[in-house]
């Protein structure tokens, strides 16, 4: 367990945890000079079966709170201490708002320098306290009348904190990615660079890589190896959430460092610069909570600056309501049928039940909950379920504290009923339940690397966060699942792009179909590539759509060959495969078969729309073996994910004229992608592999389902 002190300076607190501790934490010159505490100061109580007992001294000065914060936050335990003298001060005050605040539940009051009051002094201080804590979290904790000098009423207390720490339930380590708040940074001989903080989740042991975040601007997180590792003051092999870490780092040097900083497990490495936050707005303040109100944002050991945008309020259970309207309506290209169809399909998707949800608002009443976007003005690290706290400008008092619920938050669309459900969601008490909640809202699927990372969850631990999502498309990724699209989301998108492509054969009946990439701008352009190909492999498996070559269509729609096209097709069919890599031009295959060029132009475009011939240029062909082998000689030819026309005319032999054009060619069908002079390869895309693998191009892949 982890104790954390609070209340006014000159109050005891650096003295009392010297007498249960035997350790002075007032360790700088000047604070033994001046005799106050300036910086956290830390000490250990050996609690027997329990282990260590660790605390936190964090100093008592109005101009210090930004320090307090940073050492409350992470804290099991508060220790509040009125000194008998003096009573309740502002700063006994402004602690307890903050510990308030920052959601610390469990805690114990300590009534200090009683060797220096009356008995009759020491009830009416007894009486404030009760009166100062009514309404908090620590309206119940137990008060201890203690003198540190004299000893009286230490044993007692001592005795509390134990039995305390043996009745704290045990932080959930398994599952999440190690991540550290740095506090305090320094250098020791023979050891290096040590950075220390409480562990607000998962494990390290000693070998770990770790990552330095945020990392600079412009540049990427440097990155450290776990030398040594102190866990509650005492040498370890490894360490873990709900403790205070020392950690000796190669590879980072102290000035890398500073405090506000997280160490973090590479996998869960994140840094951001907009929150999404659940806020309650402190009930003392005066005025309303607006967007655009400059505040100083305090997470973790951070403490930086930024502007609130309000975005709803809490609200009363019940049914969340409409989304907003993704889906088209008759006489958008969709027959009256299939969107009466669609609507039926989306009227039951929106009947998701969510246990709490917000209603939009532009300001938020003293003591009012809701949720708000923080746009800070500078990057920090911060995770889901990470406690905020909010200062007003001139950082003087304490305006609200809440949790983060996204803390890679859309710049777009934040107000939208859509995006309050889907923060709703985010309120579940498990990652789990949040993203089966999140599948449920998200008309555009999760991006499960995201969401993952935002959670602090590993990688080793992804694919169960899906145990609770139901039935699901799943996109499958090098490092596990990548993105997850809900079931109700699945029958949508697949109900509007079957009526989108119903509606292109109806406008283009000479035509196969729409290549993918078309397809997908006509049914789902805003979303993610890699759910539209498993959502086109996922309708191709179960037979409501077929995959000629490059182009999609219906099962009962195709380029019907008449009798001539058919003799052409026998004529032309010989050169086409002979031609091999260089392909044939339509007019010189119209002489080698001497027959009249128009004629074989029209044979070969239906051809081609039928997905038996390619036509990489104008008038340009090629069979489909020559185009499957193009294929995997330029996944062949990728250097770091990217094709040059120099390698890829290298490896085919082919001019570079022509290279080019085939790369191109590949660019439009979604094989590869333009990125400057380079031609990156789309891992997500599957075009030509399966008939390569003999798996036949019109099949596909089935999407994975979960």
């Amino acid at each position: 367990m982890i104790v954390g002190t609070a209340g006014h300076i000159d109050h005891g607190k650096t003295t009392l945890v010297k007498a249960l501790t035997g350790v002075d934490t007032d360790r700088l010159p000047e604070e033994k000079r001046r005799g106050i505490s300036i910086a956290l100061g830390y000490a250990f109580m050996d609690g027997g079966e329990v282990g260590r007992i660790g605390f936190v001294d964090v100093p008592g000065h109005e101009r210090l709170v930004h320090t307090m914060l940073s050492g409350a936050t992470g804290i099991d335990h508060a220790l509040l201490l009125v000194a008998a003298d003096d009573g309740v001060m502002p700063q006994t005050r402004e602690h307890l708002a903050l510990l308030t605040l920052l959601g610390i539940a469990r805690g114990t009051i300590a009534l200090t320098k009683c060797d220096r009051v009356e008995p009759a002094l020491r009830v009416q201080r007894r009486e404030e306290i009760r009166a100062l804590v009514a309404g908090t979290p620590l309206a119940e904790a137990e008060v201890f009348e203690v003198a540190a000098t004299t000893g009286e009423g230490v044993r007692a207390l001592r005795e509390h904190l134990i039995a305390a720490a043996k009745a704290l339930p045990p932080r959930e380590i398994a599952g999440r990615g190690f991540r550290l708040a740095v506090d305090r940074v320094f250098s020791l001989a023979g050891v290096g660079t040590v950075c220390t903080g409480t562990a607000h989740a998962g494990a390290v042991a000693i070998g770990d890589e770790l990552l330095l975040l945020p990392p600079a601007p412009g540049q990427s997180p440097r990155r450290g190896r776990v030398r040594s590792l102190h866990a509650q003051s005492e040498p370890a092999e490894r360490a873990g959430a709900g403790q205070r870490v020392a950690i000796g780092l190669a590879g980072l040097e102290k000035d890398d460092v500073e405090r506000g900083q997280w160490l973090a497990a590479p996998e869960i490495a994140q840094w951001t610069e907009r929150l999404d936050v659940r806020l309650r707005l402190s009930p003392e303040e005066s005025r309303a909570l607006r967007s655009g109100l400059p505040v100083h944002v305090h997470v973790g050991a951070a403490a930086v600056t930024g502007s609130v945008a309000v975005l709803g309020r809490f609200g009363t259970a019940q049914a969340a309501g409409p989304h907003p309207r993704f889906l088209p309506q008759a006489g958008e290209g969709v027959s009256p049928v299939a969107a009466a169809e669609m609507s039926d399909v989306h009227e039951v998707a929106d009947l998701h039940e969510l246990h709490e949800v917000y209603e939009a608002v532009e300001a938020l009443q003293p003591g009012e909950e809701g949720v708000v976007q923080l746009v800070l003005h500078r990057a920090i690290g911060a995770w889901a379920g990470d406690r905020v706290v909010l200062r007003d400008a001139a950082a003087t008092r304490a305006l609200a504290g809440g949790v983060v619920l996204d803390p890679q938050a859309p710049a777009r669309y934040r107000r939208t009923a859509q995006r309050l459900a889907e923060l709703a969601a985010l309120t579940a008490d498990s990652p789990a339940t949040r993203l089966a909640g999140l599948l449920a809202q998200a008309p555009m699927g999760v991006d499960l690397a995201r969401f993952a990372a935002g959670q602090g969850v590993p990688l080793d631990a992804r694919a169960t966060l899906l145990a609770s999502a139901g039935s699901c498309t799943v996109v499958p990724g090098t490092d596990g699942p990548s993105w997850a699209l809900g079931a109700s989301q699945t029958a949508l998108w697949e109900s509007l792009a079957l009526a989108r492509l119903a509606r292109y054969h109806e406008d283009q009946p000479e035509e196969l179909g729409p290549d993918l990439a078309r397809w997908r701008r006509l049914a789902a352009p805003r979303m993610a590539e890699p759910l539209w190909q498993a959502l086109v492999r996922r309708m191709a498996s179960d037979g409501q759509v077929a995959i000629s070559g490059a182009a999609a269509h219906l099962p009962a729609h195709g380029v019907q060959l008449s009798a001539l096209d058919e003799r052409l097709a026998q004529k032309v069919m010989p050169r086409l495969l002979s031609a091999g890599f260089e392909g044939a031009w339509a007019r010189d295959l119209a002489k080698d078969a001497h027959e009249p060029e128009a004629l074989v132009r029209t044979t070969l475009a239906r051809l081609s729309q039928r997905g038996e011939l390619f036509q990489v240029v104008k008038d340009l062909y090629y069979a489909p073996a020559a185009v499957h082998e193009l294929a995997r000689i330029a996944r062949a030819s990728a250097v770091a994910g990217d094709v040059t026309a120099a390698v890829f005319r290298d490896r085919s032999g082919l001019g570079r004229k022509r290279a080019i054009q085939v790369l191109e060619f590949f660019d439009k069908l979604g094989v590869l992608r333009r990125v400057g002079d380079a031609h990156r390869l789309r891992t997500d895309s599957r075009l030509f592999i399966d008939d390569h693998e003999g798996g036949g191009a019109s099949r596909g892949h089935a999407a994975e389902t979960a």
